[in-house]
């Protein structure tokens, strides 16, 4: 991915999860906008990622999400293999991704289909990003600093190469689980209160995260294109994002605009 090891990472997985990211129609212009802005990678599952038009993956990362459940499912928490790193090696893809929910009732076997995937992750020489997150009737603060910490080092202590999980509260809490972190740690879609997101990914590049992975924030802006440029200027500059708002609004994709269909909160 990023030359510089930031990365920002778009996941649109969320059509399994929980519903349509955009009409059918206007699928490739959202990605196209979305490179335009600098997304680094795009995570989606394996059925999208064989539909996807060739030019559009020319300066972005492939990640191949294997992960899946639904919000309609009895325990949503309950997420489950739908692909295999074999597949996402046709697919042409950079690395893939793993869902697992640290104190959820499936914990177990989650973390099972973890280390499944790593090994076959090390045999294929392909990067695995560990999606970890505090979630189950388990957790009380997924917000908790020290349990965030022990998160992390599951992502790694199973293979993971990277991890992507929540932030801590308050955000500059966050420095002590990137601290505790062997591996590079990627703070997970936008600011829990609904805040500023260039103030978010500020803070967050701040307490020493590698970058965010931002998938509904952006996907459901008027202009992800332009949003996109600015949390790039965030995690890979330094800057405050203004800089980049000029040359997005610039962009020809800049216009972009997707309707979110019901049921994509």
């Amino acid at each position: 991915m990023a030359g510089d090891n930031r990365h920002l990472l778009i996941p649109l997985d969320h059509s399994v999860s929980d519903g349509p990211v955009a009409p059918a129609g206007q699928w490739d212009d959202l990605l196209r906008a979305l490179v335009a802005g600098g997304a680094d990678g795009i995570i989606v599952h394996k059925g999208r990622a064989r539909g996807l038009a060739p030019d559009i993956l020319k300066s972005c990362a492939l990640v191949v999400h294997l992960s899946a459940s639904t919000a309609c499912a009895t325990d949503v928490d309950a997420k489950v293999l739908v692909g295999d790193v074999e597949e996402a090696v046709t697919l042409g893809a950079d690395a893939v991704s793993v869902h697992v929910n640290i104190g959820s009732d499936t914990e177990s076997r989650q973390l099972a289909d973890l280390g499944a995937v790593a090994r076959s992750c090390d045999t294929w020489g392909m990067p695995l990003i560990a999606m970890v997150y505090p979630r189950g009737p388990r957790i009380d603060n997924p917000h908790d600093p020290a349990l965030l910490a022990h998160i992390v080092n599951v992502a790694a202590d199973l293979g993971a190469d990277m991890v992507k999980t929540s932030v801590a509260l308050p955000l500059e809490r966050m420095a002590e689980v990137v601290a505790h972190s062997p591996i590079p740690v990627l703070a997970a879609g936008g600011p829990p209160d609904g805040s500023d997101l260039i103030e978010y990914g500020r803070a967050v590049m701040a307490s020493g995260c590698r970058g965010l992975a931002v998938g509904r924030r952006i996907f459901s802006a008027p202009s992800p294109a332009s949003l996109v440029a600015r949390l790039a200027a965030v995690v890979h500059s330094g800057t405050d994002g203004d800089l980049a708002k000029g040359m997005a609004e610039d962009m020809s994709m800049t216009n972009y605009s997707t309707t979110i269909v019901a049921g994509v909160a």
